[in-house]
């Protein structure tokens, strides 16, 4: 109701205003005016959207429309941005009163330092400069390169107007002030301190605000199996054993790692084209007689991940190090083990309607989001990312699919082991574009198979006043 109170009565304001100005078009630029000082009292932001739709700022950002509240303001001439032209409409000028539309071409961290972060009022015989913060649109992240870092590694966090991070709030409150800024604003960096156990989001703060990761942070919580203690690994016929796991090959303190091939297999010619290698799973177990307690994700990931919530806000994060380029073969990941065809565009990682599966997805980082093919290497260890909305049935949109269905669909399969294994089959991104493996031999390295909350937040420049 304030809202629709608040855009009449500003509807009624801009309307008055046009028929003054179509009066009084002439007076606007009598002399008289270009004289009278011109004083800046506060600026406003105009939103009826928002629970406060004219409210008192420091800051505004591109696009968003102000109002001036002073003095003088009747007969402006001129308004400058950041030094940049700004055009308004006089028909929305008073004395007491102007609104003007920050346009979208405004610089922002590039404009010249003596103008940014001002506003300057012109008119003929008169002038003023007015000091206020002016930002780009609502800093973004949409990714990290290492969620789980080990402490002296680089975090890089990317994203969008991250411009001037100057400090970032790990979970648990731990603050880091030397940050490392892309200046176009896509990234920031960082060196993982000592002394980080809580797990969460990271929260920063730079030129154009504060910007928050998902709560994936140094979260273990989600841990399904780390091959140090976390989690059991299953064995069996079709499997790898734990005798053939590696040891991190880059000595970070990360213990055993899986290679997606042991280091035997690719001493032997690796998987050739058209096989699969064997699995790394975990323990699992049939149906209803599950080897260990935690398989059972609802009871162990319950307070983490709550039942209820959607799969478009988990994912399935694991840590990668590749130290060759890599150009053939892909890795899967099934949820359970109910499998019988593999790879790319399979049956179990594209159908979307069977009720207990398929719940298993295909990673090739190889190829392009367009089709092409570019060598995938790691400069050391890096974090992957996979939405659980894009693993198998899991991506129907028109199902109700939450954290609960996950686990219900766990708790009916034949057999709940979680697990992951090389896919040296050929991938057909469409008729025209085809590509035909060729034998797998090298060492890549994987750990830590986990799930994570996966919610994205933009957080608010005015929480305080958001509607309930």
């Amino acid at each position: 109701m304030k809202n629709i109170k608040y855009m009449w009565l500003l509807c009624i304001a801009l309307i008055s205003a046009a028929f003054v100005s179509c009066n009084k078009e002439d007076e606007y630029f009598n002399e008289e005016y270009q004289s009278v000082p011109v004083k800046i009292t506060q600026i406003y932001l105009e939103n009826y959207e928002s629970s406060v739709p004219d409210r008192p700022v420091e800051f505004a950002r591109l696009g968003q429309l102000i109002r001036v509240e002073g003095s003088g303001l009747f007969g402006m001439k001129k308004v400058y941005i950041n030094g940049y032209d700004t055009y308004f409409n006089r028909a929305y000028v008073s004395d007491n009163s102007m609104l003007i539309q920050i346009n979208t071409k405004t610089p922002v961290v590039d404009a010249e330092e003596e103008v940014r972060n001002t506003i300057r009022f012109v008119k003929d015989e008169t002038e003023t400069v007015y000091e206020f913060l002016i930002r780009a649109a609502s800093p973004t992240v949409t990714g990290i390169n290492m969620t789980l870092p080990m402490p002296g590694e680089t975090v890089k966090v990317n994203g969008t107007n991250l411009h001037e991070t100057v400090k970032v709030t790990l979970p648990g409150g731990i603050e880091v002030t030397e940050v490392t800024c892309d200046e176009d604003g896509e990234w920031y960096s960082f060196v993982m301190p000592e002394g980080v156990t809580e797990g969460g989001c990271l929260y920063s703060e730079g030129a154009h605000g504060y910007a928050q990761t998902p709560d994936y942070f140094n979260e273990r919580r989600g841990m399904i199996i780390d091959f140090d203690g976390v989690g059991t690994q299953g064995g069996w016929s079709a499997t790898y054993t734990s005798e053939e796991l590696a040891v991190d090959p880059l000595g970070t303190g990360r213990g055993n790692v899986v290679p997606a091939v042991p280091e035997a297999v690719v001493a032997e010619g690796g998987i050739a084209a058209g096989a699969n290698g064997k699995g790394w799973f975990t323990a699992g177990g049939e149906k209803g007689a599950w080897s260990a307690d935690s398989e059972d994700w609802a009871k162990t990931f319950g307070e983490l991940i709550p039942a209820e919530t959607p799969v478009a806000e988990i994912a399935l994060q694991f840590d990668v190090y590749s130290p060759e380029p890599w150009t053939t073969g892909m890795l899967e990941f099934t949820l359970q083990n109910n499998l019988s065809n593999y790879g790319y565009g399979s049956t179990e990682t594209t159908n979307t309607t069977n009720i207990e599966f398929p719940t298993a997805v295909v990673w090739v980082p190889w190829l392009t989001e367009d089709g092409g093919q570019e060598p995938y290497q790691t400069d050391g260890w890096v974090t992957v990312t996979i939405p659980v909305n894009t693993i198998g049935k899991y991506q129907n949109t028109e199902a109700d699919l939450t954290f609960a269905s996950i686990c219900a669909d766990r708790a009916a399969a034949s057999y709940a082991n979680f697990g992951m294994f090389l896919v040296n089959n050929e991938v057909a991104y469409s008729e025209d574009i085809v590509y035909k493996p060729s034998a797998f031999a090298q060492m890549v390295y994987v750990d830590n198979w986990r799930l994570v909350p996966y919610k994205s937040v933009v957080v608010s420049d005015y929480p305080e006043d958001e509607e309930e």
